[in-house]
């Protein structure tokens, strides 16, 4: 995981404790707090011209350097050939292009960049510079709502490992309840949500991007399927599609395995025709079950979409295979347990 340090505008005890309750560790304070974090085991940065590391081992000093001009890029990749490790950045009016030139820069060097992030929301553009992003932040937290989005950026996995899966039953099940999750963004062609009947399969569904003589595109819509089925969260967790509503995050995912996060603005549950879904991949067989209507599509290996009107046995379709037998309150366990 990335580096995260959480700079605390208000020295709350309660923010401390939820970001703790949410795996962050370090965070920036002022000196009067630097004592008793470091006395919870906890790490702390402190400011004094230069920033100072503050652990259970000692204190080390942290160069950070406001970037004005390409000169203070060249200063931070020397300080790297100096042998320092971590440096922490500001870049003030023009915040991703410096940035783009110093991770540019710095490829085939030991350094850690550190950046400065005015919200969690900002997150997502830091990490996407150049597909790589800068190592770490330090990100401004005022109210502890805020804590849920940033522990979903940064706990999104950047990417995962989809697989072929050979199709091996597709089949109607007569009427249901299906979701349909309406992102806030425009989701792109290859962009979906991982869904799944069973814990240790997820199947990728395909955006309403691509049109037809009857239905206009709706690239922000996931038609995702039965209420039932789980959806992969951004933190790994799993939830009901039923529980999915306005304001959660979701972890959206594209055809080479690449993630992102975004918003739901609306979930929609609507009673339609379903249709059974199942695949394997080796031992593994997983099952979906969705709504049967041209405008839900699977992805093949090889990018094109297939509707699951025109889905059968022996096709291949993308999935994501999960090495976790069962789910309690969404979270992995490691049980005894049956899905069939």
């Amino acid at each position: 995981m990335r580096k995260i340090i959480i700079k605390l505008e208000k020295p709350q005890q309660s923010v401390i404790e939820q970001a703790v309750k949410l795996g962050f560790s370090s965070f920036l304070v002022d000196k009067k707090l630097e004592e008793k974090l470091r006395g919870e085991g906890l790490t702390a940065y402190v400011d004094n011209g230069d920033r100072t590391l503050v652990t259970e081992e000692g204190r080390k000093r942290i160069p950070i350097i406001e970037i004005k001009s390409p000169d203070d890029l060249e200063k931070v990749v020397e300080l790297a050939r100096m042998g320092v490790d971590e440096v922490h950045v500001k870049a003030r009016d023009w915040r991703i292009i410096p940035l783009e030139n110093l991770i540019a820069m710095k490829r085939g060097v030991n350094l850690t960049v550190v950046a400065e992030a005015e919200s969690p929301e900002e997150l997502e553009l830091l990490f996407g510079i150049l597909e790589k992003g800068v190592d770490g932040a330090v990100v401004k937290v005022e109210q502890q709502e805020e804590l849920t989005l940033l522990r979903d950026v940064v706990k999104a996995p950047r990417e995962l490992h989809l697989h072929g899966a050979a199709v091996t039953e597709v089949r109607d099940v007569g009427m249901g309840d299906r979701v349909c999750v309406d992102t806030v963004s425009m989701l792109e062609l290859g962009e979906g949500l991982l869904v799944g009947s069973m814990a240790r399969m997820f199947f990728l569904i395909h955006n309403e991007a691509v049109g037809s003589a009857f239905t206009s595109p709706r690239p922000f819509r996931v038609n995702a399927g039965a209420v039932h089925n789980y959806i992969l969260m951004p933190d790994g967790r799993t939830r009901y599609l039923s529980e999915i509503s306005a304001g959660d995050r979701v972890l959206v995912v594209d055809k080479m395995g690449r993630t992102r996060v975004t918003a739901v603005g609306r979930a929609k549950v609507e009673r339609r025709p379903m249709r059974l879904v199942k695949a394997r991949i080796g031992e593994n067989e997983g099952a979906v079950i969705v709504q049967n209507a041209e405008t839900i599509r699977f992805i093949t290996p090889d990018g094109e979409l297939i509707p699951v009107t025109e889905l059968k046995k022996g096709d291949t379709i993308l999935c994501h295979p999960s090495e976790e037998k069962g789910r309690h309150f969404g979270m992995a366990v490691e049980e005894t347990i049956i899905e069939k």
